[in-house]
């Protein structure tokens, strides 16, 4: 994906508010060189933040007349308004390694064997993994195929199929659950006899 940014040559408390009131959103470049400080437009940014692909893959930034490569870094939301307040942008390049957080594409858990013939219920316990690999190998997901599913077996971060190059950090945990497969709760009846009692003439009532 590539975005349009601006030099900014002001700094401060008073200039970025001044930026936002004029639909322009402050940001930095950092990585690889001088900091840089950035402008852009704020529904541009917004609705490119609304992509999943600009969260997870190599962005291409044109700044007065030249092209970057660079990762979203971060970014600031206002407390309660739909408003961008700032951004931060990595450069990269093919040397670059990087620990990025992806999201899982979940595929074909309709047609598996726990779902269509056992009737399980299936949790994704993780939409997301935190992977390390070189910039240039960055995926923009990983793709995690549920058909093999059955009863009582659960999916782990060992049987995902990742992109040459990549390596799923777990931070010391020992091959966490992305997905559980659970029975199907069975409801109990419950029969509730019939209260008897007595009228006045010592027959039976239902």
């Amino acid at each position: 994906m590539q975005f349009t940014a601006f030099e900014r040559n002001l700094q401060g408390t008073g200039a970025s508010r001044r930026l936002r009131s004029a639909g322009k959103v402050p940001g930095i470049v950092f990585g690889a060189g001088t900091p840089t400080m950035i402008e852009l437009d704020h529904n541009a940014l917004y609705f490119a933040l609304k992509k999943e692909a600009f969260h997870s893959s190599i962005l291409t930034m044109e700044l007065a007349g030249a092209t970057t490569k660079v990762l979203l870094r971060d970014f600031q939301m206002h407390p309660w308004k739909q408003q961008v307040l700032h951004v931060d942008f990595q450069r990269v390049d093919e040397t670059t390694r990087l620990h990025k957080k992806v999201p899982l594409h979940f595929s074909g858990e309709e047609n598996s064997v726990a779902v269509k013939t056992d009737k399980c219920v299936v949790s994704h316990v993780l939409t997301e993994v935190e992977i390390e690999c070189l910039a240039v190998q960055l995926p923009e997901f990983i793709a995690v195929d549920l058909n093999g599913l059955v009863k009582g077996k659960s999916l782990h971060v060992s049987d995902l199929v990742l992109p040459t190059g990549v390596k799923v950090v777990t931070h010391g945990k020992k091959d966490p659950v992305l997905v559980s497969v659970a029975e199907p709760k069975v409801e109990e009846e419950i029969i509730v006899a019939p209260v008897v009692v007595e009228d006045k003439k010592g027959k039976k009532k239902k």
